[in-house]
């Protein structure tokens, strides 16, 4: 029999426990059969029948435990980026699957605001919450007709005049209106959050993401604001005295973020494009996105049969998808983390 002495147990013990982490790390990124590993998710062909969302059979917050959360940056982060693409497409479905998705990934203190023309999710744990508002009604499919709340967000969007913003500036009609429906409850709920040291974090795809500028620019002290096909917002005032930490992501060829027209409105934030064959552009060099890997996951893909999933969607229209920003940043993600191994 063999003894060994302390030391010597300790050192085979420290290099066996290195060899499984690293096959273990590794193994997340490794294409051998049997191996556990992070991928790029398909992107699904898009139709008619898939445009809009909700898209309840996309999986949500995947590998939430490698990536999760910074919620102390402050500068870019492309997994917050991905985070808050993910759950602006969330907070289009039901307040039931929208508070399972929440606590599933950590977020266990959830507020849901209703109003006839908004819907705004806050969504917290004990280091940081997430104000997440909805886009319009109009573009939500597969659930029961509410003309009420369809019209309330028609007059939302068509609303283009401009109106005296109090921070300073004026700003869209509709989308202040809009942030009003719900202002006291939200300024409430967020103070009492920031009063326990919470960090606060607001995101939106197209209305909901012209909401969600308007609400970080009159909070104010918010730790950040990722927007998703965002509309202009307010005038060149309002674009001067903009403060807040803000990017402002545009795939494509996504029409939403060209409207209101240029002249009257500005955008604000750090813009961050994704283009077919890049990831966000940051001003370094193009970043490869949309590589099918071997696990790919296309979500709500068309299902021939009808009309609707044989009609060409065009690009405009079809690259303000939100789930199409949430693949893509994920697939970036992967490629980044890649690129580092």
């Amino acid at each position: 029999m063999i003894y060994l002495s302390h030391c010597c147990k300790s050192i085979i013990f420290s290099i066996g426990l290195f060899v499984m982490v690293a096959s273990v790390t590794l193994g997340f990124f490794n294409d051998a059969p049997g191996a556990t590993f992070i991928c790029k998710k398909e992107v699904p062909k898009i139709t008619l029948r898939n445009l809009s969302p909700p898209y309840k059979d996309y999986s949500y917050f995947q590998f939430r435990q490698i990536f999760p959360f910074e919620y102390n940056a402050s500068s870019f982060s492309l997994i917050n980026a991905w985070w808050l693409a993910e759950i602006s497409t969330l907070v289009y479905a039901d307040e039931t699957y929208v508070r399972a998705q929440f606590t599933q990934a950590g977020l266990k203190h959830i507020r849901f605001l209703n109003r006839s023309s908004t819907q705004c999710f806050i969504a917290a744990n004990n280091r940081y919450a997430i104000i997440a508002f909805r886009g319009s009604e109009i573009w939500k499919r597969g659930e029961s007709f509410n003309p009420r709340r369809i019209v309330a967000d028609l007059k939302t969007d068509i609303d283009i005049r401009l109106s005296e913003w109090v921070p300073g500036g004026r700003v869209h009609s509709g989308f202040k209106a809009a942030l009003e429906d719900v202002w006291d409850e939200l300024l409430q709920e967020t103070e009492r959050l920031q009063d326990q040291g919470i960090k606060i974090w607001i995101t939106g795809h197209s209305l909901g993401a012209a909401l969600a500028t308007l609400a970080a620019d009159r909070l104010q002290t918010v730790q950040g604001l990722y927007t998703f096909g965002s509309p202009r917002v307010g005038d060149r005032t309002f674009e001067s005295r903009f403060r807040p930490k803000a990017f402002r992501i545009v795939n494509g060829n996504d029409i939403f973020a060209s409207l209101p027209p240029a002249g009257s409105f500005r955008h604000v934030g750090e813009l961050r494009r994704i283009t077919p064959k890049t990831g966000p552009d940051d001003g370094h060099g193009e970043w490869e996105l949309a590589i099918q890997g071997p696990c790919g996951e296309a979500s709500d893909a068309s299902e021939g049969g009808d009309l609707g999933s044989v009609l060409w969607v065009p690009s405009a229209i079809r690259d303000h998808v939100p789930l199409f920003y949430a693949i893509f940043l994920w697939n970036e993600l992967v490629e980044t983390m890649k690129k580092r191994d």
